[in-house]
């Protein structure tokens, strides 16, 4: 009988634990700023301009992630990328619009056509939670044609861009700038309407994209700071400001609810600055695939699993956010997924088992860059077709109008095809070793060759007709919006 007495005291003791000592799956909560840069948080910034005292607070209690990439260089492919956890190739997302953004009779290549956005056939990480059992819900950006109930979020408002006017211009005196406080009080709503049960809560913040906004108070509090090194204004860092605030609204939210010891907390933005804010080091900004582009600050915030103050230097990228929510949530994908999930690197188990990383965008975007390359800040091109790939320390850029038309291969001595840099002692991209380390030229440039095979990657090869040699750039003709 001792055998059944132990059960019956096992069973009995199970009614009086506390309701919250039963398992539980995990929340997740995904923040996700707008043009935010590498260099523009407190704990990267090498400066003391910019002050991010919430976000500096996440990275103690977290992972910081040093070589952390967004899959595209703006918004809208950027974004489609982390929902599906997909390479642009998968979904043809490349641009905001269109990809013949510039001066058309200084584009070399017919670009690949764009698509608008992910549409409800797309499977989305929010489609496959919701399957497991979490409550969805999104507060501020969406970007796409299709409706947020339509790729797997439960709870969406209507705009799902509450708060925020569009078309208002630069703000000294909003007290609700770029939204912040609207969606993030609406965010903390979900929050506790579903405190009883596993929920994902997607927060795409507006702040920083231009128009830029602040609260007086705040930048009353950068008006009085000395000017900053890296050419942003008072109103940048009172934006940012703003939003660092309003992510501190949040989390304490998530506190006062007993929720913060039980939801993983993913802090990243969609791309790189833009040119009000320079990321030196770093080259180049937005729309660019240069470091300044596409890498990114990120935290996970992990309690129990991801050790306080950690640091990861391993290149992870926006797309294997997908797979690491399906591993938390223990379910498995219905789908391809070319991201890999994170567990293993927040619980310092293993590394990742794949070697590289690659960027596709086969299309043009003006208004050059940083740092650009000489010939696209003369024409006035932010990017031109190009894809990319880092392996380890090693970065490759494949420019795709000297590839297709300049001889490829056969030429790259010559054709400026391509360009190499050693990360790990060149993190400004300024030494190209295409021609000095071959072997590693080549070894990327196969590696980044098969995997356009694999991703069906449209490559633009058709010579645009209207295309110029002789033509020279006019200011006037740049027809880039603020995306």
């Amino acid at each position: 009988m001792p055998a059944l007495a132990a059960c019956l005291f096992l069973f009995t003791a199970a009614l009086f634990l506390p309701a919250n000592a039963a398992p539980k799956h995990t929340n997740i909560i995904l923040i996700f700023a707008d043009d935010l840069g590498w260099n523009d948080v407190g704990y990267n910034d090498d400066g003391d301009f910019i002050e991010t005292p919430h976000l500096d607070k996440l990275a103690s209690e977290g992972m910081v992630f040093t070589n952390a990439y967004s899959a595209m260089g703006n918004c809208a492919p950027s974004r489609a990328c982390l929902l599906s956890g997909n390479y642009s190739p998968r979904h043809g997302v490349y641009a905001v619009g269109h990809t013949e953004r510039g001066q058309k009779n200084l584009m070399r290549l017919k670009p690949i056509p764009n698509v608008g956005g992910l549409t409800k056939e797309h499977v989305t990480f929010a489609d496959e939670l919701k399957a497991a059992g979490y409550t969805t819900g999104i507060f501020g950006k969406w970007h796409f044609d299709a409706n947020p109930n339509e790729l797997g979020f439960d709870v969406a408002p209507k705009p799902p861009i509450p708060g925020w006017n569009p078309k208002h211009l630069e703000s000294t005196g909003k007290e609700d700038p770029k939204g912040i406080y609207s969606m993030t009080e609406a965010a903390c709503a979900f929050m506790e309407q579903n405190k009883d049960k596993p929920f994902l809560l997607y927060v795409p913040h507006n702040a920083i994209h231009v128009a830029l906004q602040a609260r007086k108070s705040t930048l009353d509090r950068f008006t009085a700071k000395k000017p900053d090194l890296r050419q942003r204004s008072a109103v940048y860092g009172a934006c940012v400001y703003d939003l660092d605030d309003g992510i501190g609204v949040l989390m304490k939210k998530l506190k006062d609810l007993g929720l913060d010891e039980n939801t993983m907390v993913v802090f990243t933005s969609d791309n790189g600055a833009t040119q009000k804010s320079s990321q030196e080091p770093l080259r180049g900004s937005k729309g660019g695939y240069y470091e300044g582009g596409i890498r990114e600050p990120m935290i996970i915030r992990w309690p129990g699993k991801v050790k306080p103050s950690t640091k990861c230097d391993i290149p992870v990228i926006n797309i294997d956010l997908f797979p690491t929510f399906l591993a938390v949530a223990g379910a498995k994908s219905k789908k391809r997924l070319d991201g890999e999930s994170l567990l293993p690197l927040l619980t310092e188990e293993s590394p990742l088992k794949r070697q590289s990383i690659f960027w596709h965008f086969p299309g043009y975007i003006d208004d050059p860059v940083n740092r650009g390359r000489e010939f696209d800040v003369r024409t006035g091109f932010r990017s031109r077709p190009v894809s990319v790939i880092r392996k380890g320390d090693w970065k490759l850029h494949l420019f795709l109008e000297e590839w297709q038309l300049d001889g490829g291969r056969e030429k790259l001595a010559t054709n400026n095809a391509t360009e190499l840099y050693d990360l790990g002692k060149d993190i400004g991209e300024r030494e190209n070793l295409s021609s000095k380390n071959t072997a590693k030229r080549d070894e990327l440039l196969d590696e980044l060759l098969a995997w356009h095979k694999a991703t069906h990657a449209k490559i633009p090869h058709i010579p645009n007709p209207q295309f110029d040699p002789k033509a020279n750039f006019r200011s006037e003709t740049r027809n880039e919006k603020p995306h």
